[in-house]
């Protein structure tokens, strides 16, 4: 039997990384693979024994990592002390790459290979890193398809898979949901610091919104490590909130006119379902003035980094404040020919993200590594 750490550092990671487990366990014998790691309730669900809990590890920003570096020092610490014990096969990373490039040092020290699923963005900025993962990681599966000639670029071995949200996501599925009229969708993130900033910006847009359009009504999509009771209490204004678990997440965009979102993979979300979003972003003063030096790239949106141009609008900052969004979501109501020509983008955004089957392509690409090709068994069988 194979063991099989999969670390997955945020709770898009989890998600995706459900999905890849899912596809392995499929394509697997049974009994054949064990699977530990850290995870939450997508990789619990799809087999994973989650020795640590992905709602461990929750921050953003350059300054808000130091601050909870003791936290984090501790979780890496457990990470050694388990991997040692299980001593797995190999080590499947996703995304965070603040947090997994110090799991992977571990793995490499430990001698167990290391794969990278949703790679870091080391086009983006410190470009540096990719010498680290060169060193450290024996193969990258790339969703993202402008990345996969900058890696091979630097020499390393990279696989193109296709972007799992495209299945996860299932346009065809949804695409008859009409938009509700007078729903706005509010995606405030799964990450403390950006919900603690973002859902009372939310609230004062709502709350200006509400004296032009007072019919609107706004639904929160809660992540899993929030509680209602929380987010409620960020919602300081009487424009009215109901709230959302995250169930059947994609048709209920769907019946959302516009979303104001948290960046990060849920705009990706956004644009593969066809909705139209603000992407909103706050970090600390500091933190914002670091990423303005080391940033190489236009957009922080994916949907926009795909599409090469502005689909989404981004509010960044001071745009991120309640009265910049409410005059965005204010100029598409009023003009609802805006919210149709983003719709229309979001048609060619679905082409260049490609087909459905990236997480049994991922899968089949780790399989490969963690078992010989399925010729071989059957070669040794007959033997």
């Amino acid at each position: 039997m194979k063991t099989l750490w999969i670390n997955a550092g945020e709770i898009s990671g989890d998600l995706q990384g459900g999905a890849l487990l899912s596809a392995l366990r499929d394509i697997t014998p049974e009994g054949d693979l064990r699977v530990v790691g850290m995870g939450g309730d997508n990789l619990a669900r799809a087999g994973q024994e989650n020795l640590l809990r992905v709602e461990e590890l929750s921050v953003m920003g350059i300054v808000e990592v130091i601050t909870s570096l003791p936290r984090i020092f501790g979780l890496l610490r457990r990470i050694r002390r388990e991997m040692a014990r299980v001593r797995p096969d190999a080590v499947l990373l996703i995304d965070a790459p603040e947090f997994n490039f110090r799991v992977a040092k571990i793995a490499h020290a430990l001698g167990i290979p290391v794969y990278y699923f949703i790679p870091p963005k080391v086009w983006a900025w410190r470009t540096g890193r990719v010498k680290f993962l060169k060193r450290h990681v024996r193969r990258i599966f790339s969703i993202l398809p402008f990345e996969v000639d900058f890696y091979r670029a630097h020499g390393m071995d990279v696989t193109y898979v296709g972007n799992p949200l495209v299945d996860l996501v299932d346009y065809e599925g949804i695409r008859d949901v009409a938009p509700v009229p007078h729903r706005i969708g509010l995606m405030p993130g799964s990450r403390r610091k950006e919900v603690d900033s973002l859902m009372p910006a939310f609230a004062g847009a709502a709350d200006l919104l509400v004296k032009t359009f007072p019919d609107l009504e706004f639904h929160c999509v809660r992540a899993s490590n929030f509680s209602e009771e929380y987010l409620r209490s960020l919602w300081n204004v009487d424009a009215p909130l109901v709230m959302h678990d995250g169930s059947d997440r994609y048709r209920l965009m769907r019946t959302f006119q516009c979303i104001m979102a948290a960046s990060g993979t849920a705009t990706l979300e956004t644009g593969l379902a066809g909705v139209p979003t603000l992407v909103a972003y706050k970090v600390s003063p500091l933190s914002y003035q670091i990423a303005l030096r080391v940033i190489k790239v236009k957009w922080i949106s994916l949907t926009n980094l795909i599409m090469n141009r502005t689909v989404f609008p981004e509010h960044i900052e001071k745009e991120a404040d309640p009265a910049p969004m409410a005059r965005r979501v204010e100029d598409w109501l009023t003009h609802p020919q805006k919210l149709e020509e983003i719709i229309r983008d979001l048609d060619e955004l679905r082409e260049r993200c490609g087909s459905r089957g990236s997480a049994l392509r991922a899968a089949e690409a780790l399989a490969g590594e963690l078992f010989p090709p399925l010729a071989e068994r059957e070669d040794a069988c007959r033997c």
